[in-house]
């Protein structure tokens, strides 16, 4: 993966870029950097030019402005990393907090996404409450959520040292400020994103879900909600937990080949 520096107003924002062929954007999930999905985004690369911006506030990309420390804000940093990189529509694929970034963007940005992926994705608005019975997903505690990650984290190593390759990368962990960690992490804990998904379904947008049966961050009643919101879209299941996709990024290649041939991409009127 080639790391390159792009100027956006008068920030420096960092990006992963591989492959050859049409332009796929994959946004990263919660405490993490593209750099861990190497190996995932190799297999991309076989057929698409890859591009995966690290989210503001890890490893060394400044956070945002305070006013703009939302789904929304974080939509407009990407159509900006778009229009500075002079990237066309794009297939967009997200990964847990990277997930309900990319289905803000989606909204926002209809004429820049083509189709989305979801993995793992955050934005669904239930969770299971403690009788069994689906409760708000802004209901969830920040600790809770906090505990889930940090057992998901372990259970992968992936609290591996920042990588020298960054450019810029000024500290030994994946985190850049601590108040972005703990920031985004309330974004994700709570982000109900089913107004937005219901009228990507109503505009037709092509989307499609790859869900690890194992995951113990994001509920089940969540991907339910995301799923129902789309109105029973195209759904690929794994065996895996959360971060499936970078402890077996083969069968992640295999999984995205078969739902990018279930959904084309939308072309524009």
């Amino acid at each position: 993966m080639e790391w390159r520096t792009i100027r956006v107003d008068d920030r420096a924002e960092i990006i992963g870029v591989l492959g050859r062929g049409s332009p796929l954007v994959f946004l990263h999930g919660w405490g993490l950097t593209p750099r861990i999905y190497r190996h995932a985004l190799a297999r991309l690369a076989r057929n698409f030019r890859v591009y995966a911006p690290v989210i503001p506030g890890f490893v060394g990309v400044p956070d945002r402005p305070p006013d703009e420390r939302t789904l929304g804000g974080y939509s407009t940093w990407l159509r900006q990393i778009l229009d500075a990189a002079g990237i066309g529509p794009v297939t967009l694929v997200g990964h847990s907090l990277g997930g309900a970034i990319a289905i803000r963007a989606a909204h926002d940005l209809p004429d820049r996404v083509s189709r989305l992926v979801l993995v793992n994705s955050v934005g669904g608005g239930s969770r299971s409450g403690g009788g069994g019975e689906e409760r708000p997903i802004r209901e969830r505690p920040l600790w809770e959520w906090g505990a889930a990650a940090l057992r998901e984290a372990l259970s992968r190593s992936v609290l591996a040292p920042t990588p020298a390759s960054l450019p810029n990368a000024r500290i030994p962990y994946a985190f850049c400020e601590p108040g972005a960690v703990w920031r985004t992490a309330d974004i994700a804990r709570s982000a109900d994103l089913t107004p937005e998904l219901d009228r990507l379904a109503q505009r037709g947008l092509p989307v499609s879900l790859l869900w690890g049966r194992g995951d113990r961050l994001i509920p089940r009643a969540s991907f339910e909600s995301l799923r129902d919101a789309l109105r029973t879209p195209p759904v690929f299941t794994v065996a895996g937990g959360h971060g499936w996709l970078i402890t077996d990024p083969k069968y992640f290649g295999h999984a995205m080949r078969t739902v990018l041939n279930w959904i084309p991409p939308k072309v524009a009127a």
